[in-house]
């Protein structure tokens, strides 16, 4: 029986096919991480109007068949890297906010990785698919959901803050929140286009607040 099993054509097309499989798995996750970075590239070189994915599928060298397999459409690739990319800025800044150290020091940490995101790409890629949301609605539906996880850590932050006795002068969290959340994103939008100067020194001025954290969290 074992002898006939293994000659037999359509045996060993399975006994192939479940080795195999695990090799598969990888290569099709390899492909999808290459598409990932050449769409990314694409993105920070083209802008999203520019980006087409024959483009994407030549930077990445793959059929283009690969992109509409793995993601279907252009919006939805680009949907995918914005969402691999906030996943880890999310996580980052979340493990940061969430410690025990002072929290003026933690908002300096978050002003570093405010200027790593803007070099790195991360913010531009996020300010494209913002503009982008403003004609299309499934991008915007997407947008929304990621400011609305970064508001909600920073609200839970800030909730922290007032039960240990800081002093908002009479706004709730969820409103410095979203003044917090107005300002990184309002800096960003000027910041890329060019607009930080010595008159308008966005990156400072978020650095000063943090000083002013620091006198209101050590009076408590």
């Amino acid at each position: 029986m074992c002898a006939d099993r293994l000659t037999d054509p359509k045996a060993t097309r399975i006994f192939l096919t479940s080795v195999d499989r695990p090799n598969e798995d990888k290569m099709s996750e390899s492909t999808k991480t290459r598409i990932l970075e050449a769409a990314r590239e694409r993105l920070l070189a083209d802008g999203y109007a520019a980006v087409s994915t024959r483009g994407v599928a030549d930077q990445a060298e793959v059929p283009l068949s690969q992109i509409h397999y793995h993601f279907g459409s252009k919006d939805e690739l680009i949907l995918a890297l914005l969402r691999s990319e906030n996943e880890k800025a999310l996580d980052r800044q979340r493990e940061m906010f969430l410690s025990q150290i002072p929290l003026w020091k933690r908002w300096d940490l978050a002003c570093d990785f405010f200027d790593e995101d803007i070099e790195s790409g991360y913010v531009r890629v996020l300010m494209e698919m913002t503009a982008a949301g403003w004609s299309s609605e499934s991008i915007r539906k997407e947008i929304n959901v990621i400011y609305g996880d970064w508001s909600g850590l920073l609200t839970e932050i800030a909730s922290e803050a007032q039960a240990k006795g800081m002093n908002f002068g009479g706004m709730d969290p969820v409103h410095v929140s979203a003044l917090i959340s107005a300002a990184f994103i309002g800096a960003e939008a000027l910041i890329l286009s060019d607009m930080e100067s010595d008159l308008v020194p966005f990156r400072e001025a978020l650095r000063r607040l943090g000083e002013e954290i620091r006198r209101a969290e050590e009076a408590i």
